[in-house]
């Protein structure tokens, strides 16, 4: 039997406490303290198998979603602050039932330092999932900051289904410019997001910025005013002013034409998103353009292909140089958003190939890594009327949709003619899109091609406004393959399509 009186070596002393860290008790069994050795490892392999049930019996995504609750974020707060204490005095104790006061002088010195930095070290894990956990519920606080609204239950759905018997959720994301020397929002990046709720498949339309004749929908405030469509005298330079990128700003400056309540802008232009495209938008989530910046610069920059020199600024004065490189914030948004020697179809396309970029390459541990500056960029970035409490919901959905299958429909030339354009024309190919994505029930590969179909004959089932189009899972699409292969410009494409 090993002489318990003989004193420590200094190789013990460190090696047992730096074993208690990942074993506690360990040093307690070695230093003859049989019970409170064993009731500590009891108490641990009791937390490791009952964490490691939850991984094998959890949904990952639902675990996600419960995990951004406020309730669940305090609780992750406290909770690792409190087993941060405790092993932290887990490694001092065992470090003081070794008895490093039988070692001489310098070894105790030694011994002690060590013991000190481990116990530091063990509990920086936990302050930091703390720090993350606090951080994320202030983040989400105030960007979530909008209040619960019950959606519209689907006749004999019960009411804990968070989706209310719909098959998709729709978020319209915009691309706003607004900043500390401008008046208004103007809306530069207009999209719909959507989502299969069952499989995270989504589809991406996006309505050109510089859209006329713009049609509100029947019996608002705006359609009374603008009968025959959005339509103002052009400016004294022959600009214009009534078109789509500008219907949020216009509702917001006339506050008359809503019996004088003011910040009408953001439902009337979900509204007439919704009208447009023949879909019931649930929420709406505003980013700002610069705030966007800081988020690709939070995450390390997004990798993109440049496929020619893209000049911007008010005199030419900058430049996006062609090839492919990692961009920094700013250059990805002038990348994104410059008019100069391009069109607006041009910028929508330039649009798309960043979101499919930070789609692709915002993997979990570079934002875990960079949590801090992606937290304050957030607060930054997004304004939006999405309830906090749907937050558990969305994030398992969100991940779905980093898994899915993403398209894009582009109602750009030659699929419409943004002066003059056809509405049916564009609530057909908005349902043919739908039911295309709701049918492609596995993921594709990313540099998959779009097949070649025919003519969209299909007819929207809903009227104009009333709700989404999609069809009932299992429907087959009545249009036929086209037998010359030719390129539809109706049918979706993969989201990084054309962006090498």
């Amino acid at each position: 039997m090993r002489d318990r009186t003989k004193p420590p070596g200094v190789g013990a002393v460190i090696g047992w406490t730096a074993l208690a860290a990942i074993a506690p008790g360990a040093a307690h069994l070695r230093a003859g303290w049989r019970r409170t050795g064993l009731t500590l490892l009891s108490v641990y392999t009791a937390l490791l198998l009952g964490l490691l049930w939850v991984a094998l019996t959890s949904d990952l995504g639902e675990l996600a979603g419960q995990l951004v609750a406020s309730s669940w974020l305090t609780v992750v707060t406290v909770v690792s602050i409190a087993l941060g204490v405790a092993w932290f005095a887990l490694i001092v104790h065992s470090f003081v039932v070794m008895n490093p006061g039988k070692l001489h002088g310098k070894a105790q010195i030694i011994t002690g330092s060590v013991a000190g930095v481990m116990a530091v070290g063990v509990l920086l894990p936990f302050s930091l999932v703390g720090q993350y956990a606090a951080v994320s519920q202030s983040a989400l606080d105030d960007v979530f900051s909008a209040p619960a609204t019950p959606r519209p239950q689907v006749s004999g759905v019960q009411e804990q289904d968070p989706w209310a018997g719909h098959s998709r959720v729709n978020i319209l994301l915009l691309g706003g410019d607004a900043d500390t020397n401008r008046v208004g929002v103007r809306t530069d990046s207009i999209n719909v997001a959507s989502i299969d709720v069952k499989t995270g498949n989504t589809v991406l339309l996006s309505l050109p910025r510089n859209l006329e004749n713009v049609r509100f929908l029947p019996g608002s405030p705006m359609a009374k005013r603008f009968p025959d469509g959005f339509r103002l005298p052009a400016n004294p330079d022959g600009s214009r002013e009534d078109l789509l990128f500008a219907v949020w700003e216009y509702a917001d400056m006339h506050p008359e034409i809503f019996g004088g309540r003011k910040g009408q802008g953001t439902q009337t232009l979900m509204d007439t998103i919704g009208y447009t495209l023949n879909l019931k938008i649930d929420w709406y989530a505003l980013v700002n353009i610069w705030g966007f910046a800081r988020l690709i610069d939070a995450i390390g920059g997004v990798k993109l292909t440049v496929p020619q020199d893209v000049v911007f600024g008010k005199y030419n004065e900058g430049l996006v140089k062609a090839g492919t490189r990692k961009l920094r914030g700013a250059d990805a948004m002038w990348f994104a958003r410059s008019r100069t020697n391009s069109d607006d179809y041009t910028r929508m396309g330039r649009q798309r190939c960043v979101l499919g970029a930070l789609l692709a390459q915002s993997d979990p541990a570079t934002v875990l890594v960079r949590f801090n500056q992606v937290a304050l960029a957030a607060k930054e970035l997004f304004k939006t009327d999405i309830p906090r409490s749907m937050l558990e919901h969305l994030v398992p959905l969100a991940l779905k949709v980093k898994s899915a299958k993403v398209t894009s429909v582009q109602f750009v030339p030659p699929l419409i003619n943004t002066g003059y354009p056809d509405w049916n024309k564009i609530r057909t190919v908005t349902a043919k899109a739908i039911r295309t994505s709701t049918l492609t029930r596995q993921p594709l590969a990313a540099t998959a091609q779009p097949t070649a179909s025919g003519s969209a004959t299909a007819k929207p089932t809903a009227k104009p406004g009333t709700g989404t189009t999609a069809s009932k899972p299992g429907a087959r699409p009545t249009s036929s393959p086209s037998a010359s292969g030719a390129t539809d410009v109706t049918a979706p494409k993969d989201i990084s399509e054309g962006c090498a």
